[in-house]
Protein backbone atom coordinates (compact mmCIF):
# COMPACT_ATOMS: atom_id res chain seq x y z
CA UNK A 1 0.00 0.00 0.00
CA UNK A 2 1.39 3.74 -0.84
CA UNK A 3 1.91 5.78 2.06
CA UNK A 4 0.38 9.56 1.68
CA UNK A 5 3.36 11.72 1.60
CA UNK A 6 3.53 14.28 4.63
CA UNK A 7 2.76 18.11 4.31
CA UNK A 8 5.02 20.38 3.62
CA UNK A 9 7.28 18.63 2.05
CA UNK A 10 9.00 19.81 -1.49
CA UNK A 11 6.64 19.16 -4.51
CA UNK A 12 8.95 18.54 -8.18
CA UNK A 13 5.79 19.26 -9.93
CA UNK A 14 5.06 22.59 -8.94
CA UNK A 15 8.57 23.25 -10.17
CA UNK A 16 8.17 21.58 -13.66
CA UNK A 17 4.86 24.02 -14.05
CA UNK A 18 6.77 26.74 -13.54
CA UNK A 19 9.29 25.81 -15.94
CA UNK A 20 6.73 25.55 -18.30
CA UNK A 21 5.40 29.12 -17.22
CA UNK A 22 7.97 30.43 -17.92
CA UNK A 23 9.53 28.99 -21.46
CA UNK A 24 6.10 29.61 -22.78
CA UNK A 25 6.02 33.01 -21.57
CA UNK A 26 9.64 33.73 -23.28
CA UNK A 27 8.32 32.14 -26.03
CA UNK A 28 5.62 35.23 -26.67
CA UNK A 29 7.59 37.27 -26.19
CA UNK A 30 10.66 36.60 -28.43
CA UNK A 31 7.68 36.58 -31.29
CA UNK A 32 5.66 39.86 -30.42
CA UNK A 33 10.02 41.19 -30.66
CA UNK A 34 10.19 39.58 -34.20
CA UNK A 35 6.40 40.05 -35.51
CA UNK A 36 6.84 44.06 -34.39
CA UNK A 37 10.22 44.17 -36.34
CA UNK A 38 9.37 42.73 -39.52
CA UNK A 39 6.42 45.02 -39.70
CA UNK A 40 8.61 48.11 -38.58
CA UNK A 41 11.38 46.99 -41.69
CA UNK A 42 8.20 46.17 -44.01
CA UNK A 43 6.64 49.84 -43.22
CA UNK A 44 9.98 51.46 -43.90
CA UNK A 45 10.40 50.17 -47.13
CA UNK A 46 8.97 51.32 -50.05
CA UNK A 47 6.88 49.61 -52.74
CA UNK A 48 8.44 50.31 -55.95
CA UNK A 49 5.54 49.75 -57.60
CA UNK A 50 3.60 52.37 -55.33
CA UNK A 51 6.77 54.75 -56.21
CA UNK A 52 6.62 53.84 -59.37
CA UNK A 53 2.69 55.41 -59.83
CA UNK A 54 3.30 58.50 -57.74
CA UNK A 55 6.04 59.50 -60.10
CA UNK A 56 4.17 59.26 -62.98
CA UNK A 57 0.85 61.19 -61.43
CA UNK A 58 3.16 63.89 -60.16
CA UNK A 59 4.93 64.23 -63.91
CA UNK A 60 1.06 64.40 -65.41
CA UNK A 61 0.24 67.17 -62.67
CA UNK A 62 3.32 69.13 -63.99
CA UNK A 63 2.34 68.70 -67.54
CA UNK A 64 -1.63 69.98 -66.53
CA UNK A 65 -0.45 72.58 -64.95
CA UNK A 66 1.61 73.78 -68.03
CA UNK A 67 -1.01 72.63 -70.38
CA UNK A 68 -3.61 75.18 -68.23
CA UNK A 69 -1.00 77.80 -68.93
CA UNK A 70 -0.95 77.62 -72.59
CA UNK A 71 -4.62 77.47 -72.57
CA UNK A 72 -4.75 80.23 -70.59
CA UNK A 73 -2.74 82.45 -72.61
CA UNK A 74 -4.42 81.12 -75.55
CA UNK A 75 -7.45 82.53 -74.09
CA UNK A 76 -6.51 85.78 -73.39
CA UNK A 77 -5.39 86.21 -77.16
CA UNK A 78 -8.75 84.57 -78.46
CA UNK A 79 -10.32 87.58 -76.30
CA UNK A 80 -8.17 89.77 -77.99
CA UNK A 81 -8.90 89.09 -81.18
CA UNK A 82 -12.39 89.75 -80.55
CA UNK A 83 -12.15 92.67 -78.72
CA UNK A 84 -10.80 94.28 -81.88
CA UNK A 85 -13.00 92.82 -83.86
CA UNK A 86 -16.24 94.30 -81.93
CA UNK A 87 -13.95 97.67 -82.13
CA UNK A 88 -13.87 97.36 -85.80
CA UNK A 89 -17.64 96.58 -85.98
CA UNK A 90 -18.61 99.20 -84.05
CA UNK A 91 -16.47 101.69 -86.77
CA UNK A 92 -18.37 99.70 -88.91
CA UNK A 93 -21.61 100.08 -87.85
CA UNK A 94 -21.29 103.84 -87.39
CA UNK A 95 -20.24 104.00 -90.93
CA UNK A 96 -23.15 102.28 -91.60
CA UNK A 97 -25.78 104.87 -89.88
CA UNK A 98 -23.58 107.73 -91.86
CA UNK A 99 -24.04 106.39 -95.05
CA UNK A 100 -27.90 105.73 -94.18
CA UNK A 101 -28.27 109.48 -92.71
CA UNK A 102 -26.66 110.53 -96.47
CA UNK A 103 -28.43 108.19 -98.61
CA UNK A 104 -31.85 109.46 -96.43
CA UNK A 105 -30.98 113.01 -97.57
CA UNK A 106 -29.95 112.03 -100.68
CA UNK A 107 -33.39 110.68 -101.90
CA UNK A 108 -34.94 113.23 -100.26
CA UNK A 109 -33.27 115.70 -102.40
CA UNK A 110 -34.29 116.20 -105.74
CA UNK A 111 -31.46 117.67 -107.35
CA UNK A 112 -29.32 114.39 -106.26
CA UNK A 113 -27.90 112.32 -109.04
CA UNK A 114 -29.02 108.67 -109.49
CA UNK A 115 -25.50 107.63 -109.30
CA UNK A 116 -24.92 109.31 -106.18
CA UNK A 117 -27.71 107.26 -104.21
CA UNK A 118 -26.53 103.92 -106.00
CA UNK A 119 -22.92 104.32 -104.78
CA UNK A 120 -23.87 105.21 -101.04
CA UNK A 121 -26.53 101.62 -101.48
CA UNK A 122 -23.32 100.07 -102.36
CA UNK A 123 -21.24 100.92 -99.76
CA UNK A 124 -24.13 100.15 -97.45
CA UNK A 125 -24.75 96.70 -98.60
CA UNK A 126 -20.73 96.60 -98.97
CA UNK A 127 -20.51 97.26 -95.19
CA UNK A 128 -23.05 94.96 -93.92
CA UNK A 129 -20.92 92.19 -95.25
CA UNK A 130 -18.19 93.05 -93.61
CA UNK A 131 -20.37 93.67 -90.20
CA UNK A 132 -21.96 89.77 -90.84
CA UNK A 133 -18.03 88.53 -91.75
CA UNK A 134 -16.63 90.10 -88.43
CA UNK A 135 -19.28 88.53 -86.23
CA UNK A 136 -18.85 85.33 -87.20
CA UNK A 137 -15.03 85.60 -87.16
CA UNK A 138 -15.90 86.35 -83.32
CA UNK A 139 -17.97 83.84 -82.75
CA UNK A 140 -16.04 81.28 -84.52
CA UNK A 141 -12.75 82.34 -82.51
CA UNK A 142 -14.74 82.29 -78.97
CA UNK A 143 -16.82 79.39 -79.58
CA UNK A 144 -20.68 79.42 -78.90
CA UNK A 145 -20.25 79.87 -75.10
CA UNK A 146 -19.81 83.45 -73.78
CA UNK A 147 -18.82 82.55 -70.10
CA UNK A 148 -16.50 80.11 -68.86
CA UNK A 149 -18.02 77.66 -66.29
CA UNK A 150 -15.93 74.93 -64.44
CA UNK A 151 -17.86 72.31 -62.91
CA UNK A 152 -16.22 69.88 -60.02
CA UNK A 153 -17.01 66.90 -62.46
CA UNK A 154 -17.81 65.79 -66.32
CA UNK A 155 -21.60 66.67 -65.97
CA UNK A 156 -21.43 70.12 -67.86
CA UNK A 157 -24.47 68.92 -70.04
CA UNK A 158 -27.97 69.19 -70.40
CA UNK A 159 -29.27 66.54 -72.75
CA UNK A 160 -32.60 67.18 -74.53
CA UNK A 161 -32.44 70.62 -74.15
CA UNK A 162 -32.49 72.96 -76.82
CA UNK A 163 -29.63 76.07 -75.61
CA UNK A 164 -30.58 78.70 -78.07
CA UNK A 165 -32.92 81.57 -79.28
CA UNK A 166 -32.98 85.18 -80.25
CA UNK A 167 -34.47 86.52 -77.05
CA UNK A 168 -33.74 83.94 -74.24
CA UNK A 169 -35.89 84.02 -70.66
CA UNK A 170 -34.60 82.16 -67.60
CA UNK A 171 -37.31 82.11 -64.78
CA UNK A 172 -35.58 81.11 -61.22
CA UNK A 173 -37.54 79.91 -58.47
CA UNK A 174 -36.65 81.93 -55.49
CA UNK A 175 -39.37 80.75 -53.16
CA UNK A 176 -38.74 79.01 -49.35
CA UNK A 177 -38.85 75.67 -50.82
CA UNK A 178 -35.53 76.04 -52.80
CA UNK A 179 -33.97 75.97 -49.40
CA UNK A 180 -34.08 72.01 -49.18
CA UNK A 181 -35.31 69.12 -50.44
CA UNK A 182 -37.58 68.02 -47.07
CA UNK A 183 -40.18 70.04 -45.89
CA UNK A 184 -39.15 69.70 -42.39
CA UNK A 185 -35.49 71.35 -43.23
CA UNK A 186 -37.33 74.12 -45.22
CA UNK A 187 -39.59 74.95 -42.26
CA UNK A 188 -35.95 75.06 -40.20
CA UNK A 189 -33.99 77.03 -42.84
CA UNK A 190 -36.53 79.85 -43.84
CA UNK A 191 -36.05 80.97 -40.15
CA UNK A 192 -32.35 81.57 -40.04
CA UNK A 193 -30.15 84.27 -41.38
CA UNK A 194 -29.51 85.05 -44.51
CA UNK A 195 -26.32 83.86 -45.12
CA UNK A 196 -27.30 80.67 -43.92
CA UNK A 197 -30.34 80.33 -46.51
CA UNK A 198 -27.98 82.17 -49.51
CA UNK A 199 -25.41 78.94 -48.72
CA UNK A 200 -28.12 76.45 -48.97
CA UNK A 201 -27.07 73.36 -50.84
CA UNK A 202 -30.47 73.08 -52.99
CA UNK A 203 -30.60 76.90 -53.67
CA UNK A 204 -26.05 76.89 -54.71
CA UNK A 205 -27.50 74.21 -56.99
CA UNK A 206 -30.44 76.51 -58.38
CA UNK A 207 -27.90 79.18 -59.31
CA UNK A 208 -25.10 77.07 -60.60
CA UNK A 209 -27.67 75.57 -62.70
CA UNK A 210 -28.56 79.10 -63.95
CA UNK A 211 -24.58 80.22 -64.18
CA UNK A 212 -24.30 76.97 -66.51
CA UNK A 213 -27.13 78.28 -68.79
CA UNK A 214 -25.52 81.41 -69.34
CA UNK A 215 -22.36 80.55 -69.89
CA UNK A 216 -23.95 78.45 -73.06
CA UNK A 217 -25.94 81.28 -74.45
CA UNK A 218 -25.17 81.95 -77.91
CA UNK A 219 -23.20 85.34 -78.17
CA UNK A 220 -25.49 86.90 -80.73
CA UNK A 221 -28.51 86.41 -78.52
CA UNK A 222 -30.33 88.93 -76.17
CA UNK A 223 -31.25 87.35 -72.37
CA UNK A 224 -33.10 88.34 -69.61
CA UNK A 225 -33.51 86.59 -65.88
CA UNK A 226 -36.37 86.85 -63.51
CA UNK A 227 -36.54 85.60 -59.94
CA UNK A 228 -39.73 85.07 -58.97
CA UNK A 229 -42.06 84.19 -55.34
CA UNK A 230 -44.58 85.90 -54.39
CA UNK A 231 -43.57 88.63 -56.65
CA UNK A 232 -40.77 89.15 -59.83
CA UNK A 233 -37.74 90.92 -59.84
CA UNK A 234 -35.03 91.22 -62.69
CA UNK A 235 -31.81 90.26 -61.72
CA UNK A 236 -30.50 93.56 -62.81
CA UNK A 237 -32.53 96.23 -61.46
CA UNK A 238 -34.29 98.56 -63.58
CA UNK A 239 -33.94 95.82 -66.75
CA UNK A 240 -37.10 94.32 -65.81
CA UNK A 241 -39.17 95.19 -69.72
CA UNK A 242 -35.21 95.14 -71.11
CA UNK A 243 -33.58 92.64 -72.78
CA UNK A 244 -29.63 92.16 -72.68
CA UNK A 245 -26.85 91.38 -74.72
CA UNK A 246 -25.12 88.26 -74.00
CA UNK A 247 -22.01 89.81 -75.83
CA UNK A 248 -21.97 92.14 -73.33
CA UNK A 249 -19.30 89.81 -71.03
CA UNK A 250 -18.97 92.49 -67.94
CA UNK A 251 -23.28 93.16 -67.96
CA UNK A 252 -23.83 89.15 -67.97
CA UNK A 253 -21.21 88.73 -64.92
CA UNK A 254 -23.22 91.01 -63.13
CA UNK A 255 -26.17 89.48 -63.43
CA UNK A 256 -24.83 86.15 -62.83
CA UNK A 257 -23.52 87.70 -59.05
CA UNK A 258 -26.95 89.09 -58.72
CA UNK A 259 -28.38 85.84 -58.99
CA UNK A 260 -25.81 84.43 -56.78
CA UNK A 261 -27.11 86.75 -54.30
CA UNK A 262 -30.53 86.19 -54.03
CA UNK A 263 -32.25 84.38 -50.60
CA UNK A 264 -35.04 82.46 -51.31
CA UNK A 265 -37.95 83.18 -48.97
CA UNK A 266 -42.01 83.90 -49.51
CA UNK A 267 -44.63 81.77 -51.66
CA UNK A 268 -44.73 80.55 -55.25
CA UNK A 269 -46.29 82.87 -57.53
CA UNK A 270 -46.53 81.41 -60.99
CA UNK A 271 -49.14 83.57 -62.08
CA UNK A 272 -46.63 86.47 -61.45
CA UNK A 273 -43.90 84.63 -63.37
CA UNK A 274 -46.33 84.47 -66.61
CA UNK A 275 -47.47 88.18 -66.51
CA UNK A 276 -43.74 89.24 -66.05
CA UNK A 277 -43.25 87.07 -69.88
CA UNK A 278 -45.78 89.18 -71.17
CA UNK A 279 -44.78 92.08 -70.43
CA UNK A 280 -41.69 91.79 -72.02
CA UNK A 281 -41.52 93.08 -75.86
CA UNK A 282 -40.81 91.43 -78.03
CA UNK A 283 -41.62 88.31 -76.07
CA UNK A 284 -39.17 85.32 -75.59
CA UNK A 285 -38.26 82.29 -78.03
CA UNK A 286 -37.18 80.32 -75.34
CA UNK A 287 -37.75 79.90 -72.06
CA UNK A 288 -35.98 77.82 -69.23
CA UNK A 289 -37.76 77.23 -66.00
CA UNK A 290 -35.65 76.37 -62.87
CA UNK A 291 -37.96 75.30 -59.91
CA UNK A 292 -38.86 72.51 -57.41
CA UNK A 293 -42.21 72.62 -57.04
CA UNK A 294 -45.89 73.43 -58.36
CA UNK A 295 -47.12 76.93 -56.92
CA UNK A 296 -48.74 77.70 -53.40
CA UNK A 297 -50.54 80.77 -54.16
CA UNK A 298 -51.38 83.18 -57.21
CA UNK A 299 -51.91 87.25 -57.54
CA UNK A 300 -55.06 87.35 -55.02
CA UNK A 301 -54.75 87.43 -51.53
CA UNK A 302 -54.23 83.74 -49.38
CA UNK A 303 -57.67 82.56 -48.14
CA UNK A 304 -55.84 80.04 -46.06
CA UNK A 305 -52.01 79.60 -44.55
CA UNK A 306 -52.25 75.96 -46.07
CA UNK A 307 -52.83 74.62 -49.60
CA UNK A 308 -53.99 71.18 -50.36
CA UNK A 309 -52.31 69.23 -53.52
CA UNK A 310 -55.29 70.12 -55.82
CA UNK A 311 -54.82 73.48 -54.82
CA UNK A 312 -51.48 73.61 -56.23
CA UNK A 313 -52.62 71.69 -59.28
CA UNK A 314 -55.44 74.33 -59.94
CA UNK A 315 -52.91 77.36 -59.11
CA UNK A 316 -50.58 75.90 -62.31
CA UNK A 317 -52.76 75.49 -64.70
CA UNK A 318 -54.24 78.55 -63.98
CA UNK A 319 -50.83 80.57 -64.24
CA UNK A 320 -50.11 78.21 -67.35
CA UNK A 321 -53.33 79.06 -69.19
CA UNK A 322 -52.19 82.48 -69.78
CA UNK A 323 -48.80 81.97 -71.02
CA UNK A 324 -48.12 83.19 -74.93
CA UNK A 325 -48.43 80.99 -77.42
CA UNK A 326 -45.57 78.88 -79.28
CA UNK A 327 -42.69 79.65 -76.57
CA UNK A 328 -40.69 76.29 -75.91
CA UNK A 329 -40.81 76.47 -72.17
CA UNK A 330 -37.83 74.04 -70.55
CA UNK A 331 -38.32 72.87 -66.62
CA UNK A 332 -35.39 71.90 -65.20
CA UNK A 333 -36.83 70.26 -62.01
CA UNK A 334 -34.89 70.14 -58.34
CA UNK A 335 -38.01 67.91 -56.74
CA UNK A 336 -39.62 69.04 -53.66
CA UNK A 337 -41.06 66.45 -50.65
CA UNK A 338 -44.69 65.82 -50.59
CA UNK A 339 -45.07 67.43 -54.03
CA UNK A 340 -45.23 64.19 -56.77
CA UNK A 341 -47.66 65.84 -58.93
CA UNK A 342 -44.75 68.17 -60.01
CA UNK A 343 -42.90 66.30 -62.25
CA UNK A 344 -46.20 65.05 -64.57
CA UNK A 345 -47.35 68.63 -64.51
CA UNK A 346 -44.20 69.95 -66.00
CA UNK A 347 -43.42 67.57 -67.95
CA UNK A 348 -46.88 68.14 -69.75
CA UNK A 349 -45.68 71.96 -70.23
CA UNK A 350 -42.70 70.64 -72.21
CA UNK A 351 -45.07 68.25 -74.09
CA UNK A 352 -47.52 70.96 -74.79
CA UNK A 353 -45.15 74.14 -75.66
CA UNK A 354 -42.90 71.94 -77.37
CA UNK A 355 -40.30 72.08 -74.76
CA UNK A 356 -38.18 69.73 -72.85
CA UNK A 357 -37.96 68.31 -68.88
CA UNK A 358 -35.48 67.16 -67.33
CA UNK A 359 -34.24 66.32 -63.30
CA UNK A 360 -30.78 66.53 -63.34
CA UNK A 361 -28.44 64.09 -61.19
CA UNK A 362 -27.58 65.88 -58.03
CA UNK A 363 -23.50 66.55 -58.76
CA UNK A 364 -24.95 68.93 -61.77
CA UNK A 365 -23.66 70.96 -63.20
Amino acid sequence: MARKRKGGGFNPLSMAFLDVMSCGFGAVVLLFLILDHTVTESNEEADPATTAEVSLLEEEIVDGRENLVQLRNTLDSVSMEVVEAEGLADRIQQQIDDFMAQLAALEGDSMATEESVEQLRADVESLQEEMLRLQSTAIEEQGNSNREFLGDGDRQYLSGMYLGGNRILILVDMSASMLDESLVNVIRTRNMDVGTRRNSEKWQRATRIVDWITSQLPLVSQYQIFGFNETVRSALDGTENQWLEVADEDQINLVADAVGNWVPEGGHNLQAAVQAIRGLQPLPDNIYLVTDSLPTRDNSEPRSSTVTPRQRLDLYWDAIENLPANIPVNTILLPMEGDPAAAAAYWQLGLITGGSFITPSRDWP
